[in-house]
């Protein structure tokens, strides 16, 4: 970032060259202005957050422990909030990221309401949130900015020279808020060219990162549900080029592309490739398939016929015309998509799974290794687990083939409340907490989000309050619950209306109108309280 008094320096040359036309411009309020928002487009953070990015990742291949994590957002103040909050408890934004999930854009933001994680939203809706949430992200850097501006005003006005410099230094090692969004794009919403042009919408908000997945564009299923149904790998790779090509389009030459595959779960495909040698692509995706050998006198009209071992086979086909994978074949599928993803495009990979086990994604991951030594995942700590019950199970099964005696639990009722304070339920509670730092270190797993926090967390705080508001606690409901603790933890929050940008506009005011400006934040802006 420009030095502060070298910005005041250039401004003041301006001035000058401007001469008396421009007298009642402030170089310094020029200079406060232009390093409030020092990034002009969501080019220039999609350009600033790349290099972030793979810097982060550089840092994982030396250090497994350096992995990076980012949580799912739905607004722009979610995300502001969060990144406020991570400089608050944790004094950097290094290695926190923001992430768009694509289920929550369904859920939340379509004007056709609440929609399921099928690519039925407005694809616009997509990029329109990434601007949001940089421009909210920009507004955190002006406000905290806003605020040492004016103790160096204070400061100054004291004759306090240490504080003065302590706020020149603030300053000078501003850190900003601005930091990647992992950045959902489902299955490109259409075809390859329709992916590129929803990419390049996406980059132009801001994103250095984009996330694809390698289902049907038009039957696209939550990765947690049924019904999912995956393309070869040639229809998959055009989408990785397809962002690429809008990456380097627009000038972020070092964008990064997640490569997600859903065939652990999925076990149907659209869409038969076309093999041009024996044991090309292709042909390995088709030996996949659940066949039924037959004979030429068993074939029917209509029937597809493969050729697979000398033998003449009929894929299974459902009555809906998809294609079925074998059963059990999920896990060699998962492994068979990264190596491809990686050798054809993508930097980083995503495995959608059933449950959180760290031994069975660094199963997939070592096999991926043997071919592609750099492999890297981002992981989905996903809520649609049941963290709870699946981690104390994995304690119960393993105690178990260690010979332990587990008599006193039930594995089925795992989750209940009096298992809390068991030995068990301790011990896996220990291997939730662990559970990034283990996968990071056994699994790859370089970058770990939790794609729908706010969506359950604005769910339960909602409804904490409404049972209490309207019931017997009444007014207290708030206050203890919401406003007690916002002054108590700091959370700035409390003061809504500085929240909103009411201090920045009253510095503005006084900017472009001196002494005559109207300011919201008087004596009797009840503000004040706080």
């Amino acid at each position: 970032m420009t030095s502060y008094d070298s910005t005041i320096e250039g401004y003041a040359s301006l001035r000058e060259q401007g001469g008396s036309p421009w007298a009642a411009i402030s170089p310094e309020s020029a200079a406060r202005m232009k390093l409030q928002n020092r990034f002009l487009t969501g080019i220039d953070i999609a350009r600033y957050t790349a290099k972030i990015m793979r810097e982060d990742m550089a840092l994982y291949d030396e250090d497994v422990t350096r992995y990076t994590q980012s949580l799912g957002c739905w607004h722009g103040f979610i995300g502001q909030q969060k990144m406020i909050a991570v400089k608050k408890h944790h004094g950097t934004t290094a290695g926190r990221y923001l992430y768009l999930s694509g289920w929550m854009v369904a859920a939340m933001r379509s004007q056709f309401g609440p929609l399921p994680d099928q690519s039925m939203h407005e694809k616009t809706v997509v990029p329109e949130l990434i601007a949001e949430l940089y421009d909210f992200l920009k507004q955190a850097d002006a406000r905290e900015l806003n605020e040492v501006f004016r103790n160096l005003d204070e400061a100054r006005a004291a004759g306090d020279s240490v504080a003065e410099t302590d706020a020149l230094a603030a300053i000078e090692n501003f850190e900003t808020h601005i930091v990647p969004i992992i950045a959902d794009i489902d299955a490109g919403f259409g075809n390859e060219e329709a992916c590129y042009l929803l990419a390049k919408k996406m980059i132009e908000a801001g994103a250095c990162c984009i996330q694809v997945e390698n289902q049907v564009s038009d039957a696209k299923q939550c990765g947690h549900q049924d019904g999912k149904v995956t393309v070869p790998h040639e229809d998959f790779n055009a989408k990785i080029n397809a962002i690429r090509y809008a990456f380097l389009e627009l000038g972020v030459d070092d964008g990064v592309i997640v490569a997600r595959t859903d065939s652990l779960g999925a076990s149907l495909t659209q869409k038969l490739p076309v093999s041009q040698e024996p044991g090309d692509k292709a042909s390995q995706y088709l030996a996949f398939l659940e066949v039924d050998e037959v004979t030429i006198d068993d074939v029917q009209d209509g029937d597809v016929l493969l050729k697979q071992d000398g033998k003449l086979v009929r894929p299974v086909r459902l009555p809906n015309g998809l294609y079925k994978f074998r059963d059990g074949t999920g896990e060699e599928r998962c492994v068979f998509d990264g190596i491809n993803s990686l050798q054809n495009g993508a930097d980083l990979l995503w495995i959608e799974t059933a449950t959180p086990n760290v031994d069975a994604i660094g199963s997939m991951v070592n096999s991926i290794r043997e071919v592609m030594p750099n492999a890297k995942l981002v992981y989905n700590n996903s809520p649609s687990f049941n963290w709870t019950l699946n981690m104390r199970q994995q304690v119960f099964d393993d105690w178990t083939a260690e010979g332990q005696d587990v008599s006193a639990y039930n594995r089925e009722e795992l989750m209940s409340v009096a298992y809390d304070d068991t030995p068990l339920g301790g011990e896996a509670d220990v291997r939730i907490q662990s559970f990034q730092a283990d996968s990071a270190r056994e699994a790859g797993i370089f970058h770990h989000l939790i794609t729908l926090p706010t969506y359950h967390t604005a769910a339960l705080s909602t409804d904490n309050l409404a049972r209490g508001y309207f019931g017997k606690e009444g007014m207290l409901a708030y206050v203890s619950g919401v406003q007690r603790q916002e002054i108590r933890q700091g959370i700035q929050s409390v003061k809504h209306q500085d929240m909103a940008g009411s201090n920045i506009g009253d510095d503005h005011k006084e900017y472009f109108a001196g002494d005559q400006a109207l300011k919201a934040g008087g004596a009797h802006n009840t503000m004040n309280q706080f």
